[in-house]
């Protein structure tokens, strides 16, 4: 019978799955139990009880005296009785859980006496020493979610309390969007991935609703997958035995934050801007012991304002203050103008309302079928509304600005923002079973739809850019990518996972599938889009620099592109006891990702495109790919005392790219739709000139300027209307996607020391090393850029390359690929401590260090390909620091409450970076079209030799002593500036939370309401230059942009000028004169019914 058993296991490996979004939901609770001489006692019973629900766990110790209960509840308290025949039972109480973690609860059985026949253990603490964690994960209870500070009352919030947290859902200097969040198993991730906010509009669950977090940066735990840096698990809160309820409100507002920064006011700081959540949470028994329910439910209302700036009156720009160099004479000449010429309405250019809304509601069962089957059913939905200013910068044909829309430079209207309409629903479906003592088994299944939709309150209208002196001036119309822009993500998830519990070993195995679909609805310039070089040439009907259109065929209003993807995996996994104090746990999960061609038409056209042999099918995703991950992770208790512990561990892990990556192949592949880009050398391959959109914009017989017109125009000058797959057609430039392309993988390995000190109190430190190698990166080239090494170069000591005219070998080709560059490490030292019950201190710092060839940043291909400052252009990135990474973050907490019903919370948070910054021109050195070029730092040497020439002593004399008076550039001279390398410098800040809870029992009942006060910025509430970032130099602009080139001169060498802004006194960073570095604080009031 053994033999089958193992037999079974062994099979169950090859059937089995990979928990494809790393779907943790229970914890488990394990151990040994012997007598007092050390001997294995098989067949004692172990009883676990969850006090709160009633809810039974059972198991009884095998032939070596171990045992393992799987798939219970996270938290506690727990009451767990360990029974043999004649010996005295061990009763241990207040025992709680972790997610995702195996607890260890060891038992010595006495024989029994007449004397005692149970011995009780109170307040068995459960912690890292406890259990047998082996990576790098931080588990972050209800109860520390319930005293954090917070005023935006988010889950990100609450991950600060990870050593590796503080930015968003970046880990150790990762994209965001890589990240994994998984809601009772369900995907909650911005899989599309056009921002790394979480769906929902950031929040897609009320933190009221969460019982437990989980942040794990390297588990070796196979269950856990789909991110490169890191991942957030959170589960829900269940019902229980007791009726509990909580009624809550919270609110802030433009007169509870502060209003000057340096003592400065802030122009605007009391402009209505202000914040009503409310919202309920109902829990108890429906049936006591058996069925229970929970519910939650959520609003909040957001009268705000999107943009705070504001024209000037004489053209002068004040940054500090919020004054763009756009006069308010001009922006009131074009709105008068379009209102008469177009009877456009442009909306205000003084008031930007945008108000938001966001609804939430959770609801829960948990049903106790019996004491071996548990089910567990979850539905939440979220509705989230909110406003954005334009664009800042992206465009197409033509080189984008470096000043935003909205910016020192530049101004727009009110009719120009956008909308975004976020919409979550979610199920899950958890059912534990307990099908033997030594078998249980998990079947999970979660299904997440994630809609968002973007809108404006603009009439139907171009979007025009307007320019002055080379740079963005005013801005108006339908925004630029806003129109018929929608994204509509449906996830399937199923696993069924087998656990068997054999001797020392733990086997897990079992069956997991994904199905994703995304809907992608983009048309840029969908309205049309015209570019003026100045507001002379717009408003006297001159001829356009750039004229755009994106357009269905054959009068198709609402061309969408689809990926459908499906992913099966299998692992195996063994959690070996080698002896009483180390455990071994080796794994090994290999994914499969199917994509579905059907979804999908060959450009015969594009397909006809040579690139060097090289040929793109729009018609064909990658081929099926598989993704092998061992993992090994180990836990040593050196003295078998749990007061020191060494763990650690290596392994593949296997992450997501955002689906707007691949998506964007079937939307610029010319079959969905056609995008028109016409600037004066595409207009000159089609036979005509720029002149064709002079006289103002193109408008229909009744004056009216809408994608009609510009449309009939288009296709009157020889753009397609309609298309067939055997001819095709080529647009402005083409996306495709490697045929070997493979998802992301890195291997992370870790180091890690736990220490408890021999104090009265519980001590402990925790020392740990990560370090993670890219083993498939994801890059972007563009096929029809030849190689380099044939260009001229310049003279002196930069040398870069010369792109000649019409350098390009074909149409551009952006195509996604893979990169094995990049790599990084992190460490950290934690310290925690408990002086007293009422007292508990944290305090961690962590250093990282993070390269990559690209954070592929926006999400066009041609932005993730151009947005990287490069020295021989964005085809030949060198490797450099990731644009996500902050260096060095220092976190302490504290949590304090008294017997009078007094709360208090402390958080403290430091860092260095989290604005990198890169050093580069102002134009475009190498010609090769994109504005992102990184400078070279002469040394003294260079420039008294003549190899780096300036075209005047001055601009040589203020760009030098710059040089010397910055950090970088002087530690670098003789070197080309790295990417994203120039670090804002550090900031300080403590949070501070206090509540009050006013206690009235009636009967057996128990009645508080809870009086709260949070505080972002503390100290900032007492001196106005606390806490305050510091960010890059208005002065200099929004980007760090400190030598322009010049031209070449008779020797071949580039020359220079140096910007009015540098000089020796120049200050690199400046605070930053916003609301954001103000204390603001949340005020809330909450019943609370048991």
């Amino acid at each position: 019978m053994r033999k089958l058993k193992f037999t079974f296991i062994l099979l169950s490996l090859f059937i089995g799955s990979a928990t494809l979004m790393g779907q943790v939901t229970t914890s488990t609770l394990s151990g040994k139990i012997t007598e007092s001489d050390g001997q294995a006692l098989p067949g004692a019973t172990i009883i676990a009880t969850h006090v709160p629900s009633g809810t039974v766990y059972g198991a009884s110790a095998n032939t070596q005296g171990s045992y393992s209960i799987q798939g219970m509840r996270p938290g506690g308290p727990y009451t767990v009785n360990v029974t043999f025949i004649g010996y005295q039972t061990q009763r241990y109480t207040e025992i709680t859980l972790l997610l995702g973690e195996n607890t260890t609860l060891n038992s010595t059985l006495a024989p029994t006496t007449t004397e005692m026949t149970e011995v009780t253990v109170i307040g068995y603490a459960s912690s890292k020493f406890n259990t047998t964690q082996t990576g790098a994960v931080t588990n972050i209870s209800n109860t520390q979610i319930a005293n954090m500070p917070t005023v935006s009352r988010s889950i990100i919030d609450v991950t600060r309390l990870s050593p590796y947290g503080g930015n968003g859902m970046s880990f150790v200097g990762s994209d965001g969007r890589t990240a994994n969040f998984t809601v009772d198993g369900a995907n909650f991730n911005n899989n599309f991935g056009l921002s790394s906010a979480l769906p929902g509009g950031g929040n897609p669950i009320s933190i009221e609703a969460i019982e437990e977090l989980q942040v794990v940066i390297a588990p070796y735990d196979v269950r856990q997958t789909n991110f490169i840096g890191g991942g957030v698990n959170a589960i829900t809160k269940s019902g229980t035995n007791t009726f509990k309820a909580s009624v809550y409100t919270y609110h802030r507002n433009e007169n509870m934050r502060g209003d000057a920064v340096y003592g400065e006011q802030i122009a605007g700081a009391r402009e209505v801007d202000r914040n009503t959540t409310y919202g309920f949470t109902f829990g108890g028994p429906i049936i006591k012991n058996k069925l229970f329910f929970f519910a939650n439910g959520e609003m909040a209302k957001t009268p705000t304002v999107v943009n705070r700036w504001r024209a000037s009156t004489d053209g002068v720009a004040d940054a500090d203050n919020y004054i763009s160099r756009t006069t308010v004479s001009d922006l009131q000449t074009v709105s008068d103008y379009v209102r008469s010429k177009y009877g456009y309405e442009t909306g205000s250019f003084t008031n930007f309302p945008a108000d938001e809304n966001n609804y939430k509601l959770l609801a829960r069962l948990d049903w106790n079928i019996t004491d071996e089957h548990r089910l567990a059913l979850r539905y939440n939905y979220t509705k989230n509304l909110y406003y954005n200013p334009p664009n800042a910068s992206s465009m197409d044909g033509g080189t984008r600005m470096s000043e935003a829309r909205m910016s020192q430079a530049s101004m727009s209207y009110a009719n120009s923002m956008y909308s975004m309409n976020n919409l979550v629903h979610s199920f899950s479906f958890d059912l534990n079973s307990r099908l033997s003592d030594n078998l249980s088994n998990q079947f999970l299944a979660t299904f997440s739809k994630l809609d968002d939709l973007r809108g404006s309150t603009s009439d139907e209208f171009p979007f025009i850019d307007i320019l002055k002196d080379g740079q963005a001036y005013l801005s108006l119309g339908y925004e630029l990518f806003t129109w018929n822009n929608a994204v509509h993500n449906n996830v399937w998830n199923i696993k069924d996972e087998l656990t068997h519990y054999l001797g020392n070993h733990k086997i897990v195995g079992g069956v997991a599938y994904e199905y994703k679909m995304a809907d992608n609805a983009y048309m840029r310039n969908g309205t049309g889009y015209y570019r003026y070089s100045s507001l002379e040439d717009f408003l006297n009907e001159g001829t356009p620099e750039i004229v755009n259109l994106t357009y269905g065929y054959d009068g198709e209003s609402n061309p969408a592109a689809r990926i459908r993807t499906n992913k099966i995996g299998v692992y195996g996994q063994d959690d070996w006891s080698v002896a009483s104090n180390f455990k071994l746990s080796y794994g090994l999960r290999i994914d499969g990702l199917f994509f579905d061609n059907k979804d999908l038409i060959t450009n015969q056209a594009i397909l006809d495109l040579d690139y060097s042999g090289r040929h793109i099918n729009t018609g064909k995703w990658p081929t099926a790919n598989l993704i092998i991950s061992p993992r090994v992770g180990f836990v040593w208790d050196t003295f078998g005392d749990k007061s020191l512990k060494v763990r650690g561990g290596t392994g593949l892990f296997a992450g997501n790219l955002p689906l707007v990556f691949f998506t964007n192949m079937p939307t610029n592949g010319g079959m969905v739709q056609y995008q028109a880009q016409i600037n004066a050398a595409n207009a000159a391959k089609r036979g005509f000139t720029m002149d064709e959109f002079a006289g103002g914009l193109v408008t229909d017989a009744n004056g009216d300027a809408n994608i009609a017109a510009l449309y009939d125009k288009l296709t009157s000058l020889g753009y397609p209307s309609t298309i067939s797959p055997e001819d095709g057609t080529v647009p402005s430039a083409v996306n495709g996607v490697d045929p070997n392309f493979k998802m992301p993988q890195v291997w992370k390995t870790s180091l890690a020391v736990d220490y408890a000190f021999r104090t009265s109190f519980p001590l402990s430190v925790t020392v740990e090393g990560i370090y993670n190698k890219t083993i498939n990166g994801v890059s972007i080239s563009d096929w029809s850029i030849p190689n380099v090494g044939g260009f001229a170069r310049f003279n002196g000591v930069d040398n870069r390359p010369i792109y000649p005219a019409g350098y390009r070998t074909n149409t551009k080709a952006f195509v996604l690929e893979n990169t094995k560059l990049g790599y990084g490490w992190s460490g950290n030292i934690t310290f925690n401590a408990q002086p007293a019950e009422w007292l508990n201190l944290m305090a961690a710092y962590a250093h990282t260090v993070a390269k990559d060839v690209t954070g592929m940043p926006g999400s066009a291909a041609e932005s993730a390909f151009t947005y990287v400052p490069t020295v021989e252009g964005p085809n030949f990135i060198r490797l450099h620091n990731s644009q996500y990474n902050t260096p060095d973050r220092l976190v302490a907490s504290l949590t304090a409450n008294d017997k009078s019903g007094n709360h208090y919370s402390l958080i403290y948070e430091a860092w260095l970076g989290g604005a990198n910054y890169s050093y580069m021109m102002v134009n475009d050195i190498n010609s090769d079209g994109y504005n992102y070029d990184a400078i070279y730092i002469p040394t003294d040497a260079d420039v008294e030799s003549n190899q780096f020439r300036f075209v005047s002593a001055d601009d040589k004399t203020r760009f030098m002593d710059y040089v010397h008076a910055t950090s970088y550039l002087k530690n670098h001279q003789g070197q080309y500036a790295e990417p994203y390398s120039v670090y804002s410098p550090w900031v300080h800040r403590i949070d501070f939370g206090y509540k009050h809870d006013f206690v009235f029992n009636g009967g057996k009942d128990k009645h508080r309401l809870q009086l709260s006060l949070d505080l972002k910025n503390a100290l900032n509430l007492f001196n106005s230059d606390w806490g305050v970032a510091k960010y890059l130099n208005p002065a200099i602009g929004s980007e760090a942009r400190i030598l322009k080139y010049e031209g070449v001169d008779a020797d071949g060498v580039a020359t220079f000028s140096t910007p009015s802004s540098i000089n020796g006194d120049t200050k690199t960073f400046t605070p930053s004169y916003s609301l954001g570095q103000c204390w603001y604080a949340l005020i809330g009031i909450k019943y609370i019914f048991n």
